[in-house]
């Protein structure tokens, strides 16, 4: 009897080293690197229709399934990485769906947080499972009339739509359906129905703000594009606020901050922490806006701030 405890004695131990120096397999969370298909696996599979609205990206997300900066920039091109948070890491990822197609391939929906915004993003990788493509699921905007909801149908093709309570108590809608191209490998936007022509409320947060300097005015081009200049602080700096809406009204953008002049007509927001750097380029009569540094996280994925703005008359106070 005692040779039989021994034997299980000197087994049990055999096991015990043996997983204690088994290699833990690595996990997409950490910094370690994986392989592609760990990768791709970590994401959980969803069934087709998938929806998703603009309430969902309110909910608190599952540390479970969050995926390393490192490990997601192993299998996403430094291009796609670029443009979607500039050259910022201090990026919070979230695998929200796998979606695999047919011959191959997986659609993965990522769920993203940078500067406090959060976004889904869809990645296309074919049956190599190389990345294709990717297109922007859902961004929440701050115009408070409008909502969001997404849909990718079992024929793989993503449905974004816009809705907007307008001031007179109508309720307008767009959409924008875009799928993938085997041969281009790109996702493409095959149809479109815009948003009719009612504006909502646009609201100037610093309207109020002295316009004693020489730049300071609202340059706009429609009621729903304006870039807004007030007096700052001091004389080198303006504050700013700006708000447009491209593609009917599908693809939004809003920033308001401070600029610092570098010359006699250009000033430049770059903030620290912030991977967005923007340009204001001043005339006497226009303003022209250029996007040096991704300001992705401040606008949709389909526009930039890009573009210039006709200066509007000071209105003349009543005595």
């Amino acid at each position: 009897m005692t040779n039989y405890r021994l034997v299980v004695f000197v087994l049990a131990s055999i096991l015990i080293i043996t997983a204690c120096n088994r290699k833990k397999k690595p996990n997409p969370s950490g910094e370690d690197p994986v392989e592609v298909a760990d990768f791709i696996g970590f994401f959980p599979q969803k069934a087709l229709p998938y929806d998703v609205y603009d309430t969902t990206l309110a909910k608190k997300e599952k540390d479970t399934f969050q995926v390393s900066f490192a490990n997601f920039s192993r299998f996403v091109p430094d291009s796609v990485v670029k443009k979607l948070f500039g050259k910022s890491t201090k990026v919070k990822i979230y695998a929200e769906g796998r979606i695999p197609l047919n011959g191959g391939g997986n659609f993965l929906i990522a769920r993203t947080i940078h500067n406090n915004r959060k976004q889904l993003v869809l990645f296309a990788f074919d049956r190599k499972d190389v990345y294709a493509d990717h297109v922007l699921v859902l961004q929440p905007d701050q115009a408070s009339a409008t909502t969001q909801f997404s849909r990718i149908d079992k024929q793989f093709s993503l449905t974004r739509t816009v809705t907007r309570k307008n001031s007179d108590g109508t309720v307008s809608d767009g959409k924008e359906v875009y799928a993938l191209d085997t041969d281009s490998r790109k996702f493409t936007l095959v149809m479109t129905d815009a948003l009719d022509e009612k504006i909502a409320e646009l609201v100037n947060p610093i309207d109020t703000l002295p316009r004693t300097h020489k730049y300071a005015a609202d340059y706009s081009s429609g009621k729903m594009n304006l870039v807004s200049v007030r007096d700052s602080r001091r004389g080198d700096r303006i504050r700013f606020f700006i708000h447009f809406q491209k593609n009917s009204g599908a693809c939004t953008g809003e920033l308001k901050g401070e600029a610092i002049f570098r010359k006699p007509n250009l000033a430049e927001y770059r903030q620290n922490g912030d991977p967005c750097v923007l340009q204001f380029i001043f005339s006497n009569s226009s303003v022209t806006l250029k996007e040096v540094e991704g300001c992705g996280s401040r606008r949709g994925l389909q526009c930039s701030f890009n573009g210039s703005y006709p200066r509007k008359k000071t209105p003349v106070k009543k005595k």
